[in-house]
């Protein structure tokens, strides 16, 4: 398994070669996002519970079929008489008192029973199935939740070290300005005051470093959470969010089905609904007669006396059908009732929930469509940035330009590094809430 080989990643990496995994020596795993999400659904603990729940409405189905199987079972009774019935009898003008009954009665044998007309059963039958969809579309659903949470976790993997890598490089820059205004400063081609600017930057630029080393390990820890692997396995994210550019507005541009038929929310309420349409029919089969079938074959003994090899035993069997019609109980009008306002209480449910559906497809299309403009003007900025920093540079090593540009010029180009990249990140994650939303499965099929 994929996640058994990343817990060997302390010893052992994995370079990717074609569609397998093969093992080289002292590098992390890199995972790309569909390897990170199959594992997350074969190893997350979340996801093997749901598995579990969809075993156990299995199980339940059967056992509302076996229902519909005969009952057969051994019988077996001993009594005593503590006292026999006393009889007072005429006899030629005499009075006799005579006791009658046996001391010792036993009686042993099959009984065996068959439901032939049981409305009841019938329906809790389907009740019963609709209960196994109910809980395949909620395993389908903790499915999709954890696509969204590793989707998710995977790109901000990716925009931390994305981040991590944009101040690293700003803060080499800043190290080779403040080596090269320290050579001139000792020239005297540059004032003291440069000298404490420059250093200044390349220091205060350390701690943002170090903030961000520590987010890409908070965020490789989230992602191993979620993956369901050991803490100490290495891992990285395959790429970088640039890489997903040409895809956001190839994307941008597909016809995208904004139908909410495929959402999991939705669905459950479907499906609780149909339920609790069979609870109504159940609870009207109370109204509703039964007939069973009966076999008894039955062996008794009756002695006055323990010893039992001396008994005689006598067989005797019956069949018989048993009919019993309700005429009333009080108690099933008002289940009746209830049920019917459970019903009215989730088609109002359904229908706010929709609503509330329709408005986070609308935010996540509000929110892609600005993300993506975003990374067109972030784009530019960046290559205007790069251009502002050159001629910076140029005017600061020829004297006409001060330190003081060449900082703002480094921290305009950070800065337009980053935004661009967090416009990405806004953008994918946008895009990950709408395939949650309307129940883009395609992942898990």
């Amino acid at each position: 398994m994929t996640a058994m080989l990343i817990l060997c990643t302390p010893f052992f990496a994995m370079a990717e070669t074609g569609d397998s995994l093969s093992v080289t020596n002292g590098e992390p795993l890199r995972i790309s996002l569909e390897q990170a999400i199959e594992i997350a659904l074969s190893e997350n603990p979340a996801i093997k519970v749901a598995d579990h729940e969809i075993a156990v409405k299995k199980e339940s189905n059967r056992e509302a079929y076996a229902g519909l199987f005969p009952e057969v079972s051994l019988s077996g009774g001993y009594s005593r008489t503590l006292k026999k019935q006393t009889m007072v009898m005429e006899f030629g003008g005499e009075s006799q008192t005579i006791q009658v009954g046996i001391d010792n009665s036993y009686n042993g044998g099959l009984v065996v029973g068959l439901p032939v007309f049981a409305p009841a059963l019938y329906r809790s039958i389907n009740l019963t199935q609709t209960d196994v969809d109910l809980a395949v579309e909620k395993a389908r659903s903790s499915r999709l939740d954890m696509i969204n949470q590793v989707t998710k976790a995977y790109f901000q993997l990716l925009l931390a070290q994305d981040s991590y890598d944009v101040l690293q490089k700003s803060y080499r820059q800043a190290e080779a300005n403040f080596s090269r205004t320290d050579q001139m400063f000792k020239q005297g081609m540059v004032s003291e005051y440069d000298r404490i600017r420059a250093e200044v930057q390349m220091r205060s630029l350390k701690p943002s470093v170090v903030s961000a080393g520590n987010g890409v390990r908070l965020a490789t820890l989230q992602l191993k959470v979620l993956m369901g692997v050991e803490k100490d396995a290495e891992i990285e994210a395959e790429g970088n969010l640039k890489d997903y550019e040409t895809g956001l507005f190839a994307n941008q541009m597909a016809d995208r089905s904004l139908s909410l038929d495929n959402n999991s929310d939705l669905k459950q309420i479907d499906l609780n609904s149909e339920m609790l349409l069979q609870n109504v029919k159940i609870q009207k089969t109370n109204f509703m007669p039964t007939v069973t079938a009966s076999f008894n074959y039955i062996y008794t003994s009756l002695n006055n006396h323990f010893r039992i090899g001396e008994y005689n035993w006598f067989p005797y069997s019956t069949v018989g059908l048993t009919l019993s019609i309700p005429i009333f109980k009080a108690s099933n009008f008002p289940k009746l009732k209830r049920s019917k306002i459970q019903m009215w209480q989730l088609e109002e449910t359904r229908l706010n929930t929709e609503r509330m559906l329709q408005m986070q497809v609308t935010s996540c299309l509000n929110n892609m469509s600005a993300s993506s403009e975003q990374v067109a003007s972030n784009r530019e900025s960046i290559i205007q940035a790069e251009k502002g920093r050159l001629i910076a540079q140029k005017r600061y090593e020829v004297g006409k330009g001060t330190i003081l540009e060449l900082n703002d010029s480094e921290v305009a180009l950070t800065q337009a590094q980053l935004v661009y990249n967090q416009s990405i990140y806004d953008y994918l994650t946008a895009r990950a809430d709408l395939d949650k939303v309307l129940g883009n499965d395609e992942r898990i099929k």
